[in-house]
């Protein structure tokens, strides 16, 4: 069972990371200036209101990349005092394009209502992460997901989310600049116990 739930997990990352690729068209950037351009003969239409973006996977120089989740460069999340880290394996979340991230939730550690500019795809890596919607913090009614379950987060969507009884890590991707709103214009993380 535990090297099937590994596999899972393993899985559900690659769903997370091709689902970005796949980017959010109606909430794209234009391309950086200097973004390679597909080859010729290789086009793709756009639809009424999408435009089109150049990925970071598009470049074929690129070098492959490995991380290993205990040598992790960590830094607090937007500077709070309760723990909660964020580790950067790909892109600037602060810059427009292409970002995955990790996010270390100590025991008894949520995010507050908030919401982002961009749509977020998530899947969590390690303990039970508990989430919500709306503009109430109300932790004791978080629905939970497991190592390797997954969740969208739309744009603007109001939500928290966190730790409860564990530390729990949770891969975050999506396109930039992204931010964090919190609805009440306090602390962006608070206790859930």
């Amino acid at each position: 069972m535990r090297r099937w739930r590994t596999g899972l997990g393993g899985c559900c990352l690659s769903a997370v990371l091709l689902a970005g690729c796949g980017g959010n068209p109606e909430r794209a950037e234009a391309p950086a200036p200097d973004a390679q351009a597909a080859p010729a003969g290789e086009s793709a239409a756009a639809g009424a209101g999408e435009r089109m973006v150049a990925v970071p996977t598009a470049q074929a120089n690129r070098p492959f990349v490995r991380a290993n989740l205990d040598k992790l460069q960590w830094r607090a999340t937007e500077g709070n005092t309760l723990g909660v880290q964020t580790a950067i394996l790909e892109g600037d979340p602060s810059k427009p394009g292409y970002y995955l991230t990790i996010n270390r939730f100590p025991p008894g550690v949520m995010s507050r209502p908030h919401y982002h500019p961009d749509e977020r795809h998530c899947i969590v890596l390690k303990g039970t992460w508990y989430t919500d919607e709306g503009d109430e913090f109300r932790p004791e009614k978080g629905i939970p997901l497991k190592a390797g379950d997954y969740m969208r987060h739309p744009a603007g969507g109001h939500h928290y989310d966190g730790a409860l009884e564990e530390e729990v890590l949770v891969a975050i991707s999506g396109y930039g600049p992204t931010s964090a709103t919190v609805l009440d214009g306090g602390e962006l993380f608070g206790r859930s116990r």
